[in-house]
């Protein structure tokens, strides 16, 4: 059955005016353009992700937010790897990237420069990621491994841990939507200037 009829069988005579856009008519920027264009001051921090897939989602979610750049830690896996550049879709090629073995230390020498550095994480002293304002600018959000989190090392060096309020029975979520989430909220701080 057509989702036509089975829109008449629901009582709706006609389907509203949407039609999806084609990748030409959606004003992507291409590969050059985008590597000179500015970026908002987000960088964003994978410590200890084990699936490579994850890590490829993140690119493309980062590429989509138009961060500064994403910061590799630990065992997380680098590109290129097929399992990451799947899910990347090529994002591994356009949003900058670094590889630091130890986070601690790159941590430390953002807190230098003056980036606020935010856990995305439940704990205790942990607040609502929608609580942030423009003023907590620049931005480095960590977030860890898919079964452990955040270390306890690496969050004692965090000044915020934000937390995503969560309402069914897991309080669990995979760590490529949860850094979606909070990227997108913050990129929604810093064009309204809240």
């Amino acid at each position: 059955m057509k989702i036509s009829s089975s829109l008449q069988n629901l009582g709706y005579n006609s389907v509203q005016g949407f039609r999806k856009l084609h990748g030409t008519e959606m004003n992507r920027l291409s590969a050059e353009l985008y590597s000179v264009s500015p970026k908002y001051p987000l960088v964003l921090m994978l410590h200890n992700i084990r699936s490579m897939w994850n890590v490829g989602s993140m690119f493309r979610t980062a590429d989509a937010a138009g961060i500064e750049k994403i910061i590799l830690s630990g065992y997380t896996a680098t590109p290129p790897r097929k399992e990451i550049d799947k899910t990347a879709l090529g994002a591994q090629d356009t949003v900058c990237w670094e590889y630091h073995a130890d986070p601690l230390l790159i941590i430390s020498s953002m807190k230098k420069k003056g980036i606020r550095i935010c856990g995305v994480e439940i704990t205790d002293g942990s607040r609502p990621y929608t609580s942030l304002s423009c003023s907590d600018f620049p931005i480095c959000l960590v977030v860890g491994n898919e079964v452990d989190g955040l270390e306890d090392e690496v969050l004692q060096l965090c000044d915020e841990v934000l937390e995503i309020p969560q309402f069914g029975t897991k309080h669990s979520l995979n760590v490529a939507v949860a850094a979606g989430i909070v990227l997108f909220e913050l990129v929604r701080v810093i064009r309204s200037g809240v």
